[in-house]
């Protein structure tokens, strides 16, 4: 997988839009207006950050050398993917997985918002 691949996929997810809040180069997909995935666009190999629930990250860690503690993140909750290591399918897993973990936490105000668009 390469970044416009995920970017498009992040982006064809319900609520999600696109952001450059912290330079021209780290690109960050917000649902709601709350982050669930970034990358620096130029990163080589090509790794993004993802939110995840803490004992989840760190079983993937374990099994994956591509997965490690997220790279200027909160360690507990955010794992960097190098994603032209990992087959797609599984790479979109991981973005949904951040998805959800976001969608979760909003208000219920937020989240009947979410659903009307």
């Amino acid at each position: 997988m390469n970044i416009e691949e995920f970017r498009e996929y992040c982006l064809s997810k319900k609520g999600v839009t696109e952001h450059f809040p912290f330079d021209e180069h780290t690109l960050v997909f917000k649902v709601m207006g709350k982050m669930f995935a970034l990358t620096g666009l130029e990163r080589i190999p090509p790794q993004v950050n993802l939110k995840c629930d803490p004992e989840k990250a760190i079983e993937l860690r374990e099994e994956y050398e591509e997965i490690t503690p997220g790279f200027h993140m909160n360690k507990k909750h955010w794992n960097t993917v190098r994603i032209e290591c990992l087959q797609t399918p599984f790479i979109f897993e991981l973005v949904d997985h951040s998805y959800d973990l976001v969608v979760a936490g909003l208000t219920k105000k937020m989240k009947v918002e979410l659903d009307r668009l």
